[in-house]
């Protein structure tokens, strides 16, 4: 069994890591931008997918690996976690629709509410605790979701019509564009920026450099937010024009 995750913040790789923990302790994690991530994918039947939900839709990173590598999904037995801040209606289904088009077969699907990564915007903000409390919640129903696996009544979260217009309506239809391309609109204030390189060194799309000892970022941005939440300067921001606040996986065990 092979696991593949695509998260900015650890939320979708701690949610895998858990789920295989409970259900397959032998099988292989990768993340998508993993130079070796081909090989697994040939090498195992059974894959469980996880990744967190952008505006009800599919990070343009992600579906750029998919279609990649869709000679590979074919035949291929899938189950698909989506992580979400809120809701997302089919975050599963959305995904599982795109690998069902190359021919792979989707056992299911399993929503899991997470804390917010857009960490400079106030919406959907939470206390650590509140966040903690997300993570446990995450937790006990990834216990309940495998032991119905292993019963042979496989979660449908996300899959199906109903899930499809509720994700549709929900953000979809209404910032389609936002995951439709790469965006360019990461900026860097130069004044804070230390030219530590860790946004540089953990950016999964190698979007972000050094240029004269200072951060600079290209136009092939897939909005992880991984960059934004660990620089120690607060220097970069996206969606919003400052940092409210810091948060990784790791902050909230």
């Amino acid at each position: 069994m092979l696991g593949i995750y695509f998260s900015g913040t650890g939320n979708s790789r701690y949610a895998l890591e858990f789920f295989l923990g409970k259900y397959d302790k032998m099988a292989k994690i990768s993340a998508i931008e993993n130079e070796n991530i081909a090989g697994y994918i040939k090498d195992n039947e059974e894959i469980v997918f996880s990744y967190s939900v952008q505006y009800s839709n599919i990070p343009k990173m992600l579906k750029d690996f998919i279609d990649e590598y869709q000679d590979l999904w074919r035949g291929k037995k899938i189950f698909v976690i989506a992580t979400m801040g809120l809701f997302s209606g089919d975050g599963a289904g959305i995904l599982a629709r795109r690998l069902h088009r190359y021919g792979a077969q989707i056992t299911g699907g399993l929503h899991l509410r997470m804390p917010d990564s857009i960490s400079d915007e106030k919406a959907l903000k939470r206390s650590v605790e509140k966040n903690k409390e997300l993570v446990k919640e995450a937790e006990k129903k990834i216990d309940n979701a495998v032991r119905r696996i292993k019963d042979g009544n496989l979660p449908q979260e996300g899959i199906g019509l109903l899930c499809h217009i509720a994700g549709l309506l929900g953000q979809r239809l209404y910032f389609y564009n936002k995951t439709k391309r790469y965006t360019n609109k990461i900026k860097i204030d130069t004044q804070k920026c230390i030219g530590c390189g860790k946004c540089a060194e953990l950016c999964p799309m190698k979007n972000l450099s050094l240029e004269y000892d200072l951060a600079k970022a290209q136009d092939r941005c897939t909005m992880c937010y991984r960059c934004i939440n660990i620089c120690p300067k607060q220097a970069i921001t996206l969606l919003g024009k400052k940092v409210v606040e810091q948060g990784t996986i790791e902050k909230y065990l």
